[in-house]
């Protein structure tokens, strides 16, 4: 199994969620999550990483200098 398989599956479980709960909550289809918990290697980079936005945490290639999910700006500010 695959590093992001391992983790999602394993932080999905510890907050007590279902497949189907988690896909909910992430806006991700429950097929996809389970194929990424399979550690299918096909799947889409955008939507791992919105899975693993659940966790605060994304994947990129080489050291991340950056967030990966950028806050959305508000006309304040």
């Amino acid at each position: 199994m695959n590093i992001i398989a391992e983790f999602i599956r394993t932080k999905r479980r510890e907050a007590g969620l279902t497949q189907e709960e988690f896909a909910l909550r992430a806006g991700l289809g429950l097929r996809f999550v389970r194929e990424l918990e399979q550690g299918k290697e096909t799947v889409r980079m955008d939507k791992v990483n919105q899975a693993l936005a659940m966790f605060g945490m994304c994947a990129v290639p080489g050291k991340a200098d950056r967030p990966c999910v950028q806050e959305e700006k508000t006309e304040n500010g």
